[in-house]
């Protein structure tokens, strides 16, 4: 007995050993193989994961995480799924001795739920903390400025046309400061454009005139950001409030658009649809894009997110970047659609949503085989906004404020 299963031990600890150390015999091969894994990470929790057709495992109930291993080396056609959802699907390559890792899934709702917030609202500006909203609304006596709580959903009176004039006065712009409390408000008042400021805070506010003072009386294109003034003058010459901050003027054509765009130390100048960034370390606006209009840092501040009005782009940024097949500076097209599209928001890192037409979707940006794109809701010609701060969609069509679920748990 002690030589025959020495013998079996003989034999079989070969094959036990090639075993442990993931070595497997491919039958199409026809050959001796190492294994390779699949990691996912997915929200919400405890969702099905199938490899081609078939159910291998759930997410566990902590992390959201599946470690699937002893996978032979080829195409895996991959779906991660659960019920009230859309499917989440790729095909992806699984390597010798190596784990394949896709950790930001996400499952959207198919059927979100919506609920009103506020009528009659013809526009409405979120606060920078997404803690508030400042909402414009049309009565018999022009239009009114009111606060909404998002937190406790409570809405009231800010001010009215009637708090500047008893005559017409046209809104033409409102920014938050930084700290979301105080109002900057742009407002055309007897052909001459005026300017005030606000405490949210403040029951009952008070208006404050502000005059605008600059060193050039020739300003082709400003931006207000937390109440300092950008602009660009027709020299060429770049000013933050009244101080000069490029060493070469700008080259300015006459006839043409300037727009200033500013994300946090991110300073842009459109021409033309052709976008320059300002480089701080030369004191100089280089182009950077082209065909172009508008564009958007992720929340990591790794990528920018630009479009067109049916295209939209990824632009990498920085050196460590959370995608190791991405280089800085390459450029990734997700998306051409036959409807133009509005806006774009970053959801996360990872997802887009955006408006075409009187759709909403939602679009990851993981080009490995096939991009995820998903019809999230339908409304009517819809002004959008994705709040970061409670995770909801907030969504403006027909004169009515609607509010979603939580999109990201």
């Amino acid at each position: 007995m002690f030589f025959i299963f020495f013998i079996i031990f003989i034999l079989s600890a070969p094959s036990l050993i090639l075993y442990y150390q993931g070595y497997r015999f491919d039958f199409q091969s026809k050959k001796l193989t190492q294994t390779g894994g699949l990691f996912l990470k997915v929200l919400p929790k405890q969702v099905e994961i199938y490899i081609d057709g078939k159910l291998i495992k759930k997410t566990d109930f902590f992390f959201g995480s599946a470690l699937i291993e002893n996978l032979l080396p080829k195409k895996y056609h991959i779906e991660v799924k659960k019920e009230g959802y859309f499917v989440w699907e790729k095909n992806l390559e699984i390597k010798e001795k190596e784990v394949i890792e896709a950790e930001n899934i996400i499952l959207f709702p198919k059927i979100p739920n919506f609920e009103i917030l506020s009528k009659n609202a013809n526009n409405f500006w979120p606060s920078p903390d997404g803690e508030k909203l400042i909402l414009r609304e049309a009565n018999e006596n022009g239009w009114s400025l009111k606060l909404f709580d998002l937190k406790r959903k409570v809405k009231s009176h800010l001010i009215s046309e009637r708090d500047f004039h008893s005559k017409i006065v046209d809104l033409l712009n409102l920014d938050w400061s930084q700290d979301s409390k105080e109002i900057y408000l742009d407002v055309g008042l007897e052909e001459q454009e005026k300017h005030f400021s606000f405490q949210v805070n403040q029951a009952p506010p008070v208006l404050i005139e502000k005059e605008i003072a600059t060193s050039s009386e020739n300003i082709i294109s400003s931006k207000k950001v937390n109440g300092d003034i950008y602009y660009l003058d027709n020299f060429g010459h770049f000013f933050k409030n009244e101080v000069k901050l490029t060493e070469k003027p700008f080259p300015v054509e006459g006839e043409t658009k300037y727009v200033l765009e500013i994300f946090g130390n991110f300073i842009f100048l459109e021409e033309n649809q052709t976008l320059y960034a300002f480089n701080p370390d030369s004191k100089l606006f280089e182009k950077f894009f082209e065909k172009i209009n508008n564009l958007k840092i992720s929340l990591d501040n790794k990528k920018l997110v630009y479009f067109s009005d049916f295209e939209i782009w990824i632009l990498f940024l920085g050196e460590k970047l959370d995608q190791p097949t991405k280089k800085a500076g390459q450029k990734l097209f997700l998306s051409r659609l036959s409807e133009k599209i509005k806006d774009v928001f970053w959801l996360n890192s990872d997802y887009l949503i955006f408006n075409a037409g009187d759709k909403i979707k939602i679009n990851e940006i993981d080009d490995r085989d096939k991009i995820n794109m998903f019809d999230l809701a339908e409304f009517k010609n819809p002004e959008i906004f994705f709040n970061q701060t409670d995770k909801n969609l907030y969504v403006l069509s027909e004169g009515n404020l609607f509010t979603s679920e939580k999109l990201i748990q």
